[in-house]
């Protein structure tokens, strides 16, 4: 049986949390583009072009760290309300910017929300998903990104037709304001709270009514065994840390793919193409990533698998960056239009491979493979990691492209060679298991769960004939 609509649409309406980190990281790659804004901010070097991206990569990592320290305390969905204030204050400060320094705030504000957004996000889907269709529900969190990214470059190409000047990049910039909003009413209104935070909180009751939303799509009794399993297990887990959960976060960083996304305009003038060109590459880009991401959630995750997509992720990977390192440095610097073609060809066909079985999956398998009690924290820090990594490489960006030029890529072409042992020898499967049986699978203790530990078939059985009574 496939997920509920209402399942779905609280899917959907989390994603708009990483959508926004989708459209702040992409809106950026087209503003630096666009020559109205290099003038206004009296051409800005390399370095500073650089510290644009970059100190928004570090706000993030801010955010993360924040999850870590006060997410458990103020909840899943009162913590992505604080975030959505924040993205918006950021936004308007983007926006309104009348030099780099304001800019460079911004940027930095933006940054924390959507840090604290992109770490919580999974971690809530994993926990109100059914576990046959995890990997679709928690999969929206990877398709908000490059949903973010195709809108961001888009509407930065669409800024293109505006007359020279300001409105063509603080229109698109201010566009990203609204989506915070929207977030925050769905989350006032109609998304549910995590059954298993609230257990972990002791808020039973609450908890039961809260699993009988999210999980109608099954007879009564199988979701009393269900949530009688999620309850016991919950009050038996000790501490562990985990070192895939912030291996696989860190695996994004490492693939280069935030590098590629922010420079590949830089790459497309180092091949002669004219300005509005380049913006309409970046637009099919994101465009490429988004259709590729949707098709790969809706198909693979929970069929495939996330192991298979990991390891075929990084083979691809792996290919199309050799690939585009080889084609550009032999057509870079000459007239044969055919080969810098090709030579383009190569980072869409990362972009397919990566959203595709990468992104699709990364965030979703950190946020299912930690136990209750230190998952919150063990996701944050593996997203502080994440964005930490992420800084290095996108700052060393344009100084690394300028010395080293396509040889960069090698770079992550070594990384994801070691990854990908490491997902081979270590990353189980997890398609179509509960969080409790994953737990098994990483060596846990998992508990037997009968009648005298926990007596609330009832009771959820009352929750669940009360919520369709409302419905």
């Amino acid at each position: 049986m496939g997920p509920s609509f209402y399942n779905i649409g609280i899917g959907l309406s989390a994603s708009l949390g990483t959508f926004l980190y989708g459209f702040d990281t992409g809106i950026i790659t087209t503003t630096i583009a666009h020559q109205s804004w290099v003038d206004y901010m009296h051409h800005p070097s390399k370095a500073i072009t650089g510290a644009v991206v970059a100190v928004y990569i570090a706000g993030e990592a801010v955010g993360a760290l924040l999850q870590i320290l006060i997410a458990d305390k103020l909840g899943r969905t009162r913590f992505m309300h604080c975030a959505c204030v924040l993205v918006t204050i950021g936004v308007i400060i983007q926006t309104a910017s009348v030099n780099i320094g304001m800019m460079l705030a911004g940027r930095v504000l933006a940054g924390v929300a959507v840090g604290a957004m992109s770490a919580t996000v999974p971690i809530y889907l994993s926990e109100i998903s059914a576990p046959k269709t995890r990997g679709l529900i928690g999969g929206l969190s990877g398709v908000g990104l490059s949903a973010g990214t195709f809108t961001a470059n888009w509407v930065g190409f669409a800024g293109s037709y505006a007359p020279y000047g300001e409105t063509q990049w603080r229109l698109p910039l201010g566009l990203q304001a609204p989506w915070g909003v929207i977030l925050f009413i769905c989350l006032a209104t109609y998304m549910p709270k995590s059954p298993r935070e609230l257990v972990q909180k002791g808020r039973i009751p609450e908890a039961r009514i809260e699993f009988a939303k999210i999980r109608n799509d099954i007879p009564p009794l199988e979701a009393h065994e269900e949530f009688a399993l999620m309850r016991t297990q919950i009050e038996y887990e000790k501490t562990r840390a985990l070192s895939g959960c912030i291996a696989v976060q860190v695996l994004t960083s490492t693939t280069g793919v935030n590098v590629i996304q922010y420079y590949q305009t830089n790459l497309y003038k180092s091949l002669g193409i004219d300005s509005k060109t380049i913006l309409v590459l970046a637009a099919i880009w994101g465009t490429t990533a988004l259709v590729s991401n949707i098709i790969a959630v809706l198909i693979l995750p929970d069929r495939w698998g996330r192991r298979k997509m990991l390891l075929a992720g990084l083979i691809a990977v792996i290919l199309t960056e050799t690939y585009s390192a080889v084609l550009q440095r032999e057509f870079q610097h000459t007239d044969n239009r055919v080969g810098k073609g090709f030579a383009i060809l190569g980072i869409y066909i990362f972009a397919v491979c990566y959203y595709g079985l990468i992104n699709s999956v990364t965030w979703l398998y950190g946020s299912e493979i930690m136990p209750y009690f230190i998952r919150s924290k063990m996701v944050g820090l593996s997203a502080v990691a994440h964005y930490v990594v992420n800084v290095g490489f996108t700052e060393a960006g344009p100084t690394a492209f300028a010395n080293i030029g396509e040889n960069y890529y090698y770079v992550f072409v070594a990384i994801c060679t070691i990854y990908l042992i490491l997902v081979y020898l270590y990353f189980p499967e997890t398609k179509q298991k509960s969080l409790e049986e994953i737990a098994a699978a990483f060596g846990d203790q998992v508990v037997e769960v009968n009648e005298h530990d926990v007596m609330v078939k009832g009771e959820v059985c009352d929750a669940k004939a009360t919520v369709s009574h409302m419905e």
